[in-house]
């Protein structure tokens, strides 16, 4: 990452941004699923970008800048003006900008818009995929937020919240749909500039609500708060998980992340050689009741259920191969070792062989068993 700086001079009021450039080249050969930026620091912070999962239902480009350093689950926040745009490389006027000021926390990592329609990105003529490459910027505001236009912020903040709640239900199903990350080939600059404000649209907010508003974190059992990092990533990527429980009980809610939470823990923290019939029993049933009463949309959870249950008949498998793999290997050591004792048996009987020749030359044989015998004359 290089860093460049240019300053608008002509406004005492201006709004100063750092900005990151992820170049993303072979955009054909990289794994859109799981496909993000390296992380960048700004300010002291750690941030970075994703792309929406482009699968084969997703009809549109989307963006996210997510907070990228180990924090907490609770306990902090992060007040930001930012930035996210895909430059045309065609036409610079055409450039899509989308800006907005969040609030990040523990259940809030990450805030995301929709670009293009996917036929608009992928087509070259458009400009933003040129030579198999596309280019997107995060542009951070590096001012203290407290000498900014506040209204003015508070302004973009509200409208871009109010498209952002419509945005997000319309991409729901998306959404749950998406499978975890992947750092693509890409370059990468760091710069500062000092930017005005553009009109946006079609922004999406992870979620209005957060963990913490649906349950009383303080008062989980110390195994139970183990998953509450887990349930907070799932969360931010799945909104639906919220959404779908605003209407139940205190207790189901508790019972319903509780559950969620376990297998998510089971899944994270166990090795396959973990997953015997007593844990893969475990799992079944945790799995079973979730599907069946939590309300959860789940499906992009489900494979790696299904993988974890599969994991005891593979590990039988595998015993039973190298099993045979340890008999394999000791036959032939076996083989190996008789085949030396041959070739040394062959050899000893070659040289016996030509002794006895020469031995027999000029020797006549007895029969030891007559009579010696003597003459009487």
């Amino acid at each position: 990452m290089s860093l460049a700086t240019r300053m608008d001079t002509q406004r005492e009021t201006s709004i100063v941004f750092e900005t990151f450039t992820w170049k993303i080249q072979n955009f054909s050969k990289q794994n859109t699923k799981k496909l993000q930026s390296k992380a960048f620091r700004i300010r002291g912070y750690k941030w970075r970008i994703r792309l929406y999962p482009l699968m084969r239902n997703v009809d549109h480009f989307s963006l996210y800048l997510m907070v990228a350093d180990s924090l907490p689950p609770y306990g902090w926040n992060r007040n930001t003006y930012f930035k996210l745009s895909l430059i045309n490389q065609l036409d610079e006027n055409k450039s899509v900008v989308k800006e907005t000021q969040q609030k990040f926390n523990g259940g809030y990592r990450s805030w995301g818009s929709f670009f293009v329609n996917r036929s608009v990105f992928f087509d070259s003529k458009q400009g933003y995929l040129v030579n198999d490459t596309c280019i997107i910027e995060a542009h951070v505001c590096v001012s203290d937020l407290s000498t900014i236009e506040v209204n003015k912020l508070n302004t973009i903040s509200a409208k871009l919240g109010d498209e952002g709640r419509r945005n997000s239900e319309s991409t729901e199903q998306e959404d749950d749909k998406e499978t975890e990350t992947e750092t693509s080939d890409e370059c990468e600059t760091l710069s500062s500039s000092s930017c005005g404000s553009s009109q946006t649209e079609g922004e999406v907010k992870s979620s209005d609500l957060t963990l913490k508003d649906l349950l009383d974190l303080a008062s989980l059992g110390k195994e139970e708060a183990a998953f509450v990092p887990l349930l907070e990533e799932a969360c931010i990527w799945h909104p639906s998980l919220i959404r779908s429980q605003r209407k139940s009980s205190r207790w189901f809610k508790l019972w319903a992340f509780t559950s969620l939470g376990q297998v998510l823990y089971l899944l994270k923290t166990s090795k396959a050689k973990d997953m015997n019939e007593d844990a893969c029993n475990r799992l079944h049933g945790l799995w079973e009741e979730l599907v069946k009463h939590s309300g959860f949309q789940l499906s992009w959870l489900e494979p790696y259920v299904q993988s974890a249950l599969g994991m005891k008949a593979h590990l039988e498998k595998t015993e039973e191969v190298n099993k045979l793999k340890d008999s394999v290997v000791a036959l032939e050591i076996k083989m190996k070792k008789l085949r030396g004792e041959l070739a040394a048996a062959e050899a000893e009987f070659e040289v016996t062989r030509r002794a006895l020749l020469e031995a027999r030359k000029g020797f006549i044989e007895l029969d030891f068993n007559s009579e010696l015998g003597y003459a009487m004359f």
